[in-house]
């Protein structure tokens, strides 16, 4: 015997979104799980403070567990450009890793001059973490005070 069944295509729609928000969760899940047991390598950037007085620019940026040789300061064409690596420690024996969220990999920074900045006299100092870049300003740009006489 031939039963009728009533077709309600919202249903169906249901369905269907249904094994479809399935199966992307599986998915995410599984790439989520991948992602917890292979080594990070997430791209960062390190941050940096800009700062301007009479006589030159500043440029501040927090480069820790950084070794100086990761580290390169180039100028070229009226642009700064910090770059350099910071790298994962390798796994030892014995030991694992539970939790990684700090960033490691290549970096790159570039900035462009301002047109008072003197590029021939950059000079840069890594102390403790921190990367100092120096730029002065030229002789033309800074500032004079002129003496105005009465009389």
């Amino acid at each position: 015997m031939n039963t009728m069944t009533h077709w309600n295509p919202f249903r169906e729609m249901q369905d269907l979104q249904s094994r479809v928000l399935h199966a992307l969760q599986a998915k995410s899940a599984a790439a989520a799980k991948g992602r917890q047991e292979s080594a990070p390598s997430a791209e960062w950037a390190p941050a940096v403070d800009i700062t301007e007085d009479a006589s030159e620019y500043r440029i501040k940026a927090e480069l820790p567990e950084v070794g100086r040789d990761d580290v390169k300061v180039t100028v070229e064409n009226g642009m700064l450009t910090l770059k350099g690596e910071r790298r994962l420690e390798k796994e030892e024996t014995g030991r694992k890793f539970h939790r990684v969220e700090r960033a490691y990999g290549s970096f790159l920074r570039s900035f462009h001059l301002p047109e008072d900045a003197d590029a021939a006299k950059v000079s840069a100092e890594f102390k403790d973490g921190v990367l100092q870049i120096r730029l002065p300003k030229q002789e033309a740009a800074l500032p004079r005070q002129i003496e105005v006489k009465i009389g």
